[in-house]
């Protein structure tokens, strides 16, 4: 058995970092824009949401991804 710890990689990647700040960001336009009633900023704030995780996977696909070409691996 080893002792090694096999480390997936999730999120440590300039796409994944992007896609998931893009979100959030989504994510709290879209809360407040409902708490103050304002529907087409939600569903705009919806629209940005998809616009993140497509960001996310054309970065990936660009090279920017977990174990990407254009990715530095860093130790832990």
């Amino acid at each position: 058995m080893s002792t090694e710890h096999a480390d997936p990689g999730h999120g440590h990647s300039p796409a994944a970092w992007t896609s998931v700040i893009i979100m959030l960001i989504a994510v709290t336009i879209g809360t407040v824009a409902f708490f103050l009633d304002v529907p087409w900023l939600v569903w705009a704030s919806a629209a940005l949401l998809v616009v993140g995780a497509i960001v996310g996977w054309v970065l990936s696909r660009a090279g920017y991804g977990v174990g990407g070409a254009k990715v530095v691996e860093k130790a832990h």
